[in-house]
């Protein structure tokens, strides 16, 4: 198992240490093309399964 510490670079300012520990924001910008047949895929398919567990949550509650 190998880590990979500080191999991707980063557009945060250094600051120093003990200055907050474990707060680190990750940024990340994803290009997404809306118009792509996958895309669109995607979205329907996590939408089904989302109302399949809001129905299935409500049901549960009876």
């Amino acid at each position: 198992m190998s880590e990979q510490k500080d191999s991707e670079p980063t557009n945060e300012k250094e600051t120093p240490s003990g200055e907050n520990d474990g707060q680190k924001k990750v940024q990340e910008e994803f290009q997404i093309d809306m118009d792509a047949p996958e895309t669109e895929r995607a979205a329907v398919t996590i939408q089904s399964q989302f109302r399949k567990f809001q129905k299935k949550k409500a049901g549960s509650q009876s």
